[in-house]
């Protein structure tokens, strides 16, 4: 597609204060937040995903936010489409788009494109080993038909190893094995990636000292208990139709509550196991943006932390206009 208007991005790791930074630079300029985040999409999952309050999401238009219920889930491909859209529409309103979260893979996938094959995901993996032995491989096999024909006719439905990559590759990007062996229809140069990369600039809440965050996570994860995040969880297993092999129940924080009211291991080990759980996922958040060499990072555990991004901000903006 041509080249999307000019839009910011701010990422960074869960609990490094995107929120915080983002509504600061909402005051500073007329903008529209664009939530680049997996959990947000899912309606009813508030305290466990540290959804923006009431008064925050007032403060300054959001998109993607409440967009699914927890039933249905919600591809890169169906983000970048929606993100491509909005960023169009947001511009030719007069104001910023301002793209904020910390699912890294809708950021690369907006930034890079869908046509590179995902790499394989453990996580990903696990569930489907999970469902293949509950429910055997021809099973899987026809899963896989209804989502990508294709692959399934070439493949015997015992063929585990190839059936468990095709539904992995589905499930991480939202489309079929089939579309990545597809001839690409074109290839982009190297003047129209440096031209994308001009037209936006990617700004990084990074913490110099990973204690820092540490401390966060926990502080929030409490806070969480403390406003009902069980009583959250409990809601939505009283639904027959949701289950652990959702990916809006597989979200971190959720699956390990989900867990422990099924009695997998005492409740009394939530705290911890969440904690750890929400660690793992930082750890993987900056390991995404580290391969992202176009960023700027901002020290999240920096006193001026907000006051770096501001500046960051404006200079990008004093940057696109004297270009």
């Amino acid at each position: 597609m041509s080249t999307l208007p000019f839009h910011l991005c701010l990422a960074g790791p869960t609990a490094s204060g995107k929120t915080a930074a983002a509504l600061a630079i909402a005051q500073r300029h007329p903008c529209e937040i664009i939530s680049v985040d997996s959990a947000l999409v899912f309606r009813g999952m508030d305290i466990g995903t540290a959804k923006p309050s009431t008064a925050e999401l007032a403060a300054v238009p959001h998109h993607l936010i409440d967009i699914r219920d927890p039933l249905h889930a919600y591809s890169a491909a169906e983000f970048v489409k929606d993100a491509q859209a909005l960023i169009v529409d947001i511009a030719a309103r007069g104001k910023l788009p301002l793209l904020v979260g910390g699912t890294m893979l809708y950021f690369k996938a907006l930034f890079d494109g869908l046509d590179d094959m995902p790499a394989a995901n453990p996580e990903v993996r696990a569930v489907l080993d999970a469902e293949a032995a509950e429910k055997g491989w021809p099973a899987m096999h026809a899963q896989l038909a209804e989502v990508d024909p294709v692959t399934a006719a070439r493949l015997a439905p015992a063929d585990s190893q190839r059936i468990q990559r095709a539904l992995e590759v589905f499930r991480i990007s939202g489309l079929p094995l089939s579309h990545f062996h597809a001839a690409k229809s074109a290839i982009e140069t190297e003047a129209s990636r440096a031209e994308s990369t001009r037209s936006r600039a990617l700004i990084s809440l990074e913490p110099a000292d990973r204690a820092w965050l540490h401390g966060r996570i926990a502080q929030r994860f409490d806070a969480m208990l403390a406003q009902g995040f069980l009583d959250e969880v409990q809601a939505l297993r009283a639904r027959s139709d949701l289950h652990l092999d959702l990916p809006s129940v597989r979200c971190v924080g959720y699956r390990q509550a989900w867990e422990a009211l099924d009695g997998l291991w005492p409740i009394t080990e939530l705290r911890d196991k969440g904690i750890a759980a929400t660690r793992q996922l930082a750890k993987r958040q900056i390991t995404w943006l580290r391969s992202m060499p176009q960023r700027q990072i901002v020290p999240a555990d920096a006193p001026d932390a907000l006051a770096q991004v501001l500046a960051a901000v404006d200079a990008a903006l004093h940057n696109r206009a004297a270009s």
